[in-house]
């Protein structure tokens, strides 16, 4: 089966460059396509780890959700390429100082106007340590930004006036344009401030859709979105709106899509990965994507930390078989890793030294398995956590069947029910095992797939890795003006990365999705999220 792959990043950064200099803007307004313009589109997701707060979401039930309501200074086309949003503007003369000014006219969906201060007041939160936001390492960049005390208000940070800000940063960095459509750097209207953990359960936001009402989100059911009516930018809704239900399984979800009770879905079952496409024919889609799958084991469980962790989770990844996984497993959907980010962004590479760690060796992975037991032997069961309604039990059970048989140890899978429990276990740092990882770009740069979730303190960083020369070697990356040099620097830091192991790489995922009769204008974008706004149905 080809997989096809789609050039993000080298789109996405030539938009980039335009967007610093003098910004992009649409030219001419889409011509409407047919359908019901009040069809509510149905689709699957999973309940939010937390209240939406867009700087203290990091996880893909409550992504998929913010990127609806809200709309910031940029948004992503299909193929990556970054598009003005709220901005009119984002303008540098050295890559350093950003001047951004915000069109006129922009209001949130409570009436209020979005404005510099909605921008400014809503970043300072996240970047505050006392605040603890899940994302407040996107802010790292800014002048101002502290690991170590708290910072109400980053110097980098300067109301002009209601429509222009300015951003400072601690060092030049060309792409910081690029990152502006992730949702951290979202607004906030001042009734946020009033009750945040209130407005997180049913935020306000102003992009193409909003909440339809008190009560549109029944937690660990669905969410219901209308749509904006006020929204101006180029993200208008060809519909009447969204309704995204959390499934138990994904095999419900399917099930619900066979029967004509679900519109699109974008995560077919394992066991209809064979099928789905001649069921569905023309209906579906299986296309690169930017998504990465790997496990954790964190050094502070028993017998992975220092130089007998490091043995451990070699011989652990010489035991796995990924061909045989995504061939079995995944029908050829998956393709084994070969690096640390994705093979449609910019700079991927598949000979960076170290990466022959990736290979299936079961006699090396013996060997090294022996070497930590002489430093300490081996007891207890080796398991990886899992939330059992993403489907990953099938890889879970296969790749701990492999380590159990080539290492001779037990192994396991350590299902969690949800993805909301899951993720809580893991931030809440309760989790006493392994667990999958995954990560969707934020944004199409090899950098996204290192920075958030192994640098220092970073806010994905969920086993807590920390190498001071990876560190330095994330930050000359981000500062280098030339597209190629900063690659150079992300895949010197992944060769510390293939030593140290923080994740085990497994796959990169395409997105598999299908979906129904009554939907057209279906387009699934470079990261594996359906555009919403443009399917049409017709009722």
């Amino acid at each position: 089966m080809k997989i096809k792959r789609i050039g993000v990043a080298a789109i996405a950064l030539a938009a980039a460059g335009a967007l610093t200099l003098a910004g992009c803007s649409s030219s001419s307004e889409p011509e409407a396509p047919a359908g019901d313009s009040t069809a509510i589109i149905t689709t699957n997701g999973s309940e939010p780890q937390n209240p939406l707060i867009p700087t203290n979401t990091n996880e893909t039930g409550g992504g998929k959700i913010l990127d609806s309501i809200f709309a910031g200074l940029v948004y992503y086309d299909g193929e990556g390429a970054p598009h003005n949003d709220m901005a009119e503007s984002i303008e540098t003369d050295d890559a350093q100082t950003y001047t951004i000014t915000i069109k006129d006219g922009q209001k949130f969906t409570n009436g209020e106007d979005v404005t510099s201060e909605s921008f400014v007041k809503a970043w300072n939160y996240g970047a505050a340590l006392d605040n603890a936001q899940l994302s407040s390492y996107f802010f790292d960049s800014i002048e101002g930004f502290s690991y170590d005390e708290n910072v109400d208000e980053l110097s980098g940070l300067e109301v002009v006036d209601d429509s222009t800000f300015t951003v400072t940063l601690k060092q030049p960095e060309s792409d910081f344009p690029l990152r502006l459509g992730y949702s951290a750097f979202f607004p906030l209207p001042e009734a946020a401030w009033e009750d945040l953990d209130a407005f997180g359960e049913n935020p306000i936001g102003n992009g193409p859709y909003m909440l339809d009402g008190e009560g549109a989100w029944k937690h660990n059911e669905r969410i219901d979105l209308v749509v904006n009516e006020d929204y101006q930018g180029d993200r208008q809704a060809a519909n009447g709106g969204l309704s995204i239900i959390f499934y138990a399984t994904q095999d419900a979800a399917y099930a619900d899509l066979q029967g004509g009770n679900l519109d699109i879905l974008d995560a077919i079952p394992d066991s209809a990965l064979s099928t789905f496409q001649d069921e569905f024919g023309d209906r579906s889609v299986t296309q690169g994507a930017a998504i990465f799958q790997s496990f954790v084991v964190p050094d502070r469980l028993a017998h992975f930390g220092g130089e007998e962790g490091k043995l451990r989770r070699a011989a652990i990844s010489h035991a796995i078989n990924r061909e045989e996984v995504t061939d079995v497993i995944f029908s050829g959907t998956r393709t084994p890793a070969h690096d640390f980010t994705s093979p449609v962004i910019d700079g991927y590479s598949e000979d960076i030294p170290g990466s022959e760690v990736l290979e299936y060796d079961p006699e090396l992975a013996k060997e090294l398995w022996a070497e930590a037991d002489a430093i300490s032997p081996w007891e207890g069961s080796f398991q990886i956590g899992y939330n059992a309604d993403g489907g990953h039990q099938g890889w879970v059970d296969a790749v701990t069947n492999q380590i159990k048989n080539e290492l001779g140890i037990d192994a396991s899978g350590a299902p969690y029910p949800t993805f909301a429990e899951f993720r809580t276990a893991i931030t809440d740092r309760t989790i006493e095992t392994g667990f999958r990882t995954g990560w969707q770009a934020d944004y199409p740069s090899l950098s996204n797939f290192l920075g958030p979730i192994y640098v220092t303190g970073a806010g994905s960083n969920d086993g807590d890795y920390s190498n001071p020369e990876f560190d330095a070697l994330i930050q000359e990356g981000l500062s280098e003006t030339e597209v190629e040099a900063g690659i150079e620097k992300f895949q010197q830091a992944q060769e510390i990365l293939f030593e140290d192991l923080p994740a085990i790489p497994l796959w990169y995922s395409t997105v598999n999705g299908a979906w129904s009769e009554q939907v057209e204008n279906v387009q699934f974008g470079w990261n594996s999220v359906p555009l919403y706004y443009e399917v049409t149905k017709s009722e």
